[in-house]
């Protein structure tokens, strides 16, 4: 491994790790700013300012962003989650000098063209269209809110209709201004990369920033809560959720460990129980999500009307059994699973970079690979047996069901059958 990390003096920090026998890199910029740093009357202001991004600045127009970046062979893009926004181009090694300082200017200096807020607000507005019309990802926005009512993190990463179509020019001005600024920018960087040759191209592209501190987000609080849809769909699309540790508590990793054994692959105890042996779905699996001071372990099924009440029940019976019965070999399946996960993907430099930002977003340094591993190795089978019983003594959990779904069992009944 060969990660360097430099901070300039504003604050702005630089992460970088060469890969010997790259010819390509991955570069870009992670903002901690993302869905849950949204005031109420901004929800879905950092999503729509990803978008405008590409858009135009001053130096270029957004025909001559996308060219510039294509005449290489490269290409560039970015994401909004609920805690970051990122900003990222894959290119050729002799290329990144041009990547990065299209990227550095696209967030130094956007130019907000109305007529361009319009096209894009459009483009936006039939993009939650969209996911309006995909059950099984709407029913996940209505999970966030059920567990975190009137709360930002709760809220949709995309915005409701009605605000993404009053945002203004001086809206999108104004959260840059207080959520752009130097000590809130990572530049993470990977594959065929000079570290010190970025650091110093980032001190000419962002040494004038002035210095800011992150930007704290409101604390999260995990609540009981269901929402239930009723429609004319082929399928009946159920989640539950229950909370789980975030990325900083020891319990991170058995947390991952149990969700992996629990719901994560074919040989996972869901997939067996509800599809292989009983045919009650298609698709079924668990995960945990985890952010700065909470996490969500949320299971996810597809079934019919007529199998979701046998489906529900049968995902509380396998949690509290796992509490009970969750054999060693089954952790050393999902340890492994994880430990090849984390490897493989990084084998891209893509996924590196990410990484890389990330780390130094939770930790403000990049631990060593051999430091996860040891953490995930470390979880044995009484610690997940211990997590699993404490989700099932909780007494919290939410849910979220859209489509046939009359038959299901209510939020109460199921939270007494987990604690039963």
């Amino acid at each position: 491994m060969s990660e360097r990390l430099h901070t300039l003096p504003n604050g702005f920090r630089v992460v970088t790790e060469h890969m010997p026998g790259l010819e390509s890199a991955s570069i870009g910029i992670w903002v901690n700013a993302g869905g849950r740093h949204e005031r109420i009357e901004q929800n879905g202001i950092a999503h729509f300012l990803e978008h405008m991004a590409f858009k135009g600045t001053k130096r270029r127009s957004a025909l001559q962003i996308a060219e510039e970046i294509e005449d290489v062979g490269g290409y560039i893009n970015a994401y909004t989650s609920r805690e970051v926004t990122a900003y990222y181009a894959r290119v050729l090694k002799d290329d990144v000098p041009l990547a990065l300082d299209v990227i550095a200017d696209i967030l130094r200096n956007p130019v907000f063209d109305p007529r361009e807020i319009e096209v894009e607000r459009g483009v936006i507005l039939q993009e939650i269209g969209q996911s309006l019309d995909t059950p099984d990802d709407v029913v996940f926005d209505w999970l966030q809110e059920a567990a975190y009512p009137g709360q930002p993190i709760g809220r949709t990463i995309l915005g409701p209709s009605e605000r993404v179509s009053s945002f203004s020019r001086d809206d999108l001005a104004g959260f840059v201004a207080e959520h752009y600024g130097a000590g809130q920018l990572v530049l993470s960087a990977a594959g065929a990369v000079d570290h010190d040759k970025i650091v110093r191209m980032a001190e000419d592209l962002f040494g004038d920033m002035g210095a800011s501190a992150p930007t704290d987000a409101v604390q999260a609080a995990f609540a009981s809560g269901e929402r239930r849809e009723l429609k004319s769909l082929e399928q009946a699309h159920f989640t539950m959720a229950l909370e789980a540790p975030g990325y900083r508590e020891d319990a991170f990793y058995a947390a991952q460990v149990f969700a992996t054994a629990f719901g994560g692959g074919m040989s996972s105890r869901l997939f067996q129980e509800a599809r292989e042996k009983r045919g009650l779905c298609y698709t079924i699996f668990s995960q945990v999500g985890s952010y700065s001071d909470t996490g969500l372990l949320t299971i996810y099924a597809g079934t019919s009307g007529e199998d979701i009440a046998g489906l529900a029940d049968l995902t509380v019976d396998e949690l509290k059994r796992a509490a009970g019965d969750m054999s060693t070999e089954e952790v050393a399946r999902a340890r492994a699973q994880l430990k090849a996960g984390l490897l493989m993907g990084l084998e891209s430099p893509s996924s590196r970079a990410e990484r890389l930002a990330r780390l130094i977003g939770i930790w403000g340094r990049v631990p060593p690979l051999s430091e996860t591993i040891e953490k995930i190795d470390a979880v044995d089978t009484p610690m997940v047996r211990g997590f699993a019983e404490g989700l099932a003594s909780s007494g919290q959990a939410a849910m979220a069901l859209y489509g046939p779904v009359d038959k299901a069992p209510d939020l109460e009944a199921m939270t007494r059958r987990l604690a039963a």
